[in-house]
C-alpha cells in the first residue's frame, strides 16, 4: 500500500510540475512584454535628457537601457524556440539579470558605483507579482544580482564613498527585507497553488469515479432484464427502467411515469393487491415474491413478481418504495402447463394399468393352479403395455433432448425413400383408418442432409397425427419442392391468395418473411408437406400446436401426451429447418417443413 500511495505522490507531483512549468512559461510572456515596454520608456526618456537636459545627461545610461533592452528582446525570441519550451527557469533568470545584471555591468563600465535600488525593487516586485512560482529561481536571480554587485565593486574598486557605512547596511537591510518578502509571498502562493491543485485533481479523480459508477450503475439500470421502480406511498410512480416499460407494456419509462398515477387502479387487476402489498411492507419492512395479475398498456394482463422495500427519513416516514418487479407469465403458463401435463399423464398412462389390473384380479379369483387366457385379452394386455412403453419413451426423449439437445447423424439422404418407410410402417393404421395415402415425393428430387432415423419420426408423427385425429376415410398428400428465395416469396403470395378464400381468422405461411432461412436467390431448400382433408384445426390451437404437452383439437380421445409434435420441431430445427401448420375448422390441414439440401446444410 505504501509503495501505492508513493507511486500517486510522485505521479501527482509530476503533473504539478508540468502545470507549473506552462504557467511559468504562460506568465513569462506578459512579463518580458511589459519589461520590454519599460525599457523603451527609460530609453525614450534618456533620449529626452540627451535633447533637452544634455549637462545632465550620462550616455552609458543610454547605452545600458539598450543593452537591456537587447537582452529582454532575446528573451522574447527564445520563448518561442524549443529550448525556451524546455527550460523555461532559464528564460526566467535571463529575463531577471537582464533588468539587473545587465544595469550593473552597464554601471561599472561607467566606473559608477551606485546602487540601483529602484530598479532592483521593481525587478523583483515585477517577477514576484507576474510570475509567483519557484521561490528558488527568485531566489538564484535575487543572489546573482547581489554576488554580481558585490563582485564587480572589488574587483574593479568601485568607490562608494558617497555612502556611509550606515547607509550601505541599511541599503542591504531593505535589500534582505524586500528580497525576503517576495519570496515569501512567492513560496506560500505556491504551496497555496499546489494543495488547490492537488485537491483539484482529487476532485476531479471522485468526479471521474463518480462518473465512472453512475455510469455503471445506469447500464445496470437500463440493460436491467427485470424492471426497477421507485413509487410513491400514494401510488405513483417516480422512476422506471427500460425493463419495467417493456414489462407494462409501454415505448419509454417516462411513458410509465407519465400514465400510471394511481397504481392501485390503473395497474393491479385485483385492486386489493396494492392494499396488501402496502401492509406487508408496513409489517416487515420489506416484501418479496410478491405475485400479482397486472394490466398492461394495451389492456392485457400479465402475471408479475415483485421484491420491494420501503425507504424512509430519519423520523421513520416513507419517503418512498423502491424494488424489482419480473415478468412471470411464462413461469406461470409453464405451471399450468406441468398440471395439462400431470392431469394428462395420469390419464393416459392409468387407463391401460387399470385395465389390465382388472383383467389380471379376474383371472386371479378363478380356482386352480392354472389360468388359461384368452387370445384377445392377451392382445389387449400387450397393447396397454406398449402404449404405455411409448409414453414413457416419449418423455425420455423430450427430457434428454431439453438437456443436452439431439444429437443428429446426417448423411445424403433420399426424402422419397423416408416418406415410403414411414408409410409402409404405417400401414396398419391406414387400413383401420380407411384413409388414402398418395406419395407425391419425386425420384428425382435432390438429397437433403439429414438424419434418416429422425427425419422418418417427423413423417410418421405427422401422418399418425393425421389418422388419429379425423374421421374414417381421410385422404392424405405428401409432397416435397425445391424453392428458393424467388420462388418462396410467389409462393407466399399465391398461398395468401388461396387462403384467405377460406373462413379463416389466424393462420401462419409457410414460413414468415421475417424468418427466411435464406440468404440470397441463389440458396435453394426443400419444403415437404403433409396435407389432409380432415376436420381442420381451431385458428388458436395452431398457435400453441407445436408447443410441449399441447395436445390436439381431438384430445379427449386422444391417448397421447402431446409430445410428438414437439419432438416434430425439435428434430426440424435441429437440421436447420422451419416447422409450421395452415389450417381452419373444416378445411382440412396443412404440416410443412423446410430441409437444406446437402450442399448448403448448416
Amino acid at each position: 500500500m505504501n509503495y501505492i500511495g508513493n507511486a500517486k505522490s510522485v505521479q501527482a507531483l509530476t503533473v504539478y510540475e508540468v502545470w507549473r512549468d506552462r504557467f511559468l512559461r504562460d506568465r513569462l510572456r506578459p512579463a518580458v512584454r511589459i519589461a520590454i515596454f519599460f525599457a523603451f520608456t527609460i530609453i525614450v526618456y534618456l533620449l529626452g535628457e540627451a535633447i533637452f537636459a544634455p549637462r545632465e545627461f550620462k550616455i552609458v545610461y543610454l547605452y545600458t537601457s539598450a543593452a537591456v533592452e537587447l537582452g529582454l528582446l532575446t528573451c522574447l525570441m527564445l520563448q518561442k524556440t524549443s529550448i525556451g519550451q524546455r527550460y523555461p527557469g532559464l528564460l526566467f533568470l535571463g529575463f531577471s539579470w537582464s533588468l539587473t545584471v545587465v544595469v550593473q555591468l552597464g554601471l561599472a563600465a561607467a566606473k559608477v558605483g551606485e546602487l540601483p535600488i529602484l530598479t532592483w525593487s521593481l525587478a523583483f516586485l515585477t517577477q514576484a507579482t507576474l510570475i509567483p512560482v519557484r521561490w528558488r529561481l527568485h531566489l538564484i536571480s535575487q543572489l546573482g544580482v547581489l554576488f554580481c554587485h558585490v563582485g564587480i565593486n572589488l574587483i574593479l574598486n568601485l568607490s562608494l564613498a558617497k555612502y556611509t557605512a550606515f547607509r550601505l547596511s541599511g541599503f542591504y537591510l531593505y535589500l534582505f527585507w524586500f528580497c525576503l518578502i517576495c519570496d515569501l509571498s512567492v513560496y506560500w502562493y505556491e504551496c497555496l497553488q499546489r494543495t488547490e491543485f492537488s485537491t483539484r485533481r482529487e476532485l476531479e479523480s471522485a468526479y471521474q469515479q463518480l462518473e465512472v459508477a453512475e455510469a455503471k450503475y445506469r447500464s445496470i439500470f437500463e440493460n436491467a432484464g427485470e424492471g426497477i421502480f421507485q413509487s410513491t406511498p400514494e401510488g405513483r410512480y417516480i422512476t422506471a427502467n427500460p425493463a419495467l416499460a417493456r414489462i407494462y407494456g409501454c415505448d419509454s419509462p417516462s411513458e410509465v411515469t407519465a400514465k400510471f398515477t394511481d397504481i392501485e387502479q390503473q395497474l393491479y387487476v385485483d385492486p386489493v393487491r396494492r392494499n396488501e402489498f402496502l401492509r406487508s411492507i408496513e409489517e416487515s419492512g420489506t416484501v418479496s415474491d410478491f405475485e400479482s395479475q397486472i394490466y398492461r398498456s394495451d389492456g392485457s394482463i400479465v402475471w408479475i413478481s415483485e421484491k420491494a422495500r420501503a425507504v424512509r427519513d430519519s423520523s421513520g416516514s416513507v419517503l418512498y418504495y423502491e424494488g424489482l418487479i419480473e415478468d412471470i407469465t411464462q413461469r406461470k403458463q409453464a405451471q399450468e402447463s406441468l398440471r395439462l401435463f400431470i392431469h394428462a399423464l395420469s390419464h393416459d398412462l392409468r387407463n391401460p394399468v387399470a385395465g389390465m389390473l382388472m383383467v389380471l384380479k379376474n383371472w386371479q379369483t378363478k380356482t386352480g393352479e392354472s389360468i388359461a387366457i384368452p387370445r384377445s385379452i392377451l392382445v389387449r394386455m400387450i397393447q396397454g403395455s406398449e402404449q404405455q412403453l411409448r409414453l414413457i419413451n416419449s418423455l425420455l426423449e423430450v427430457h434428454a433432448g431439453e438437456l443436452r439437445g439431439l444429437i443428429l447423424h446426417c448423411d445424403r439422404v433420399d426424402l422419397r425413400a423416408v416418406v415410403e418407410a414411414a408409410a409402409a410402417d404405417l400401414q396398419p393404421l391406414m387400413n383401420e383408418a380407411q384413409a388414402t395415402f398418395i406419395n407425391l415425393v419425386t425420384d428425382d428430387l435432390p438429397a437433403v442432409n439429414a438424419d434418416t432415423t429422425q427425419l422418418w419420426r417427423v413423417f410418421s408423427n405427422l401422418i399418425a397425427n393425421a389418422l388419429k385425429h379425423n374421421l374414417p376415410g381421410l385422404n392424405l398428400t405428401v409432397s416435397a419442392q425445391v424453392i428458393n428465395a424467388e420462388k418462396l416469396m410467389i409462393n407466399q403470395r399465391e398461398a395468401k391468395q388461396d387462403i384467405e378464400k377460406l373462413p379463416i381468422t389466424n393462420y401462419r405461411l409457410p414460413i414468415p418473411n421475417s424468418q427466411l432461412p435464406i440468404t440470397n436467390s441463389s440458396t435453394s431448400m426443400i419444403c415437404c408437406t403433409v396435407e389432409d382433408d380432415g376436420v381442420g384445426i381451431l385458428s388458436e390451437q395452431c398457435e400453441h400446436l407445436f408447443d410441449l404437452y399441447v395436445r390436439g383439437y381431438q384430445s379427449r380421445h386422444s391417448v397421447g401426451l402431446g409430445l410428438g409434435l414437439y419432438l416434430c420441431r425439435q428434430i426440424i430445427e435441429a437440421h436447420g429447418g422451419e416447422i409450421g401448420v395452415i389450417s381452419s375448422p373444416g378445411a382440412g390441414a396443412i404440416f410443412w417443413f423446410t430441409l437444406p439440401l446437402a450442399e448448403y446444410s448448416r
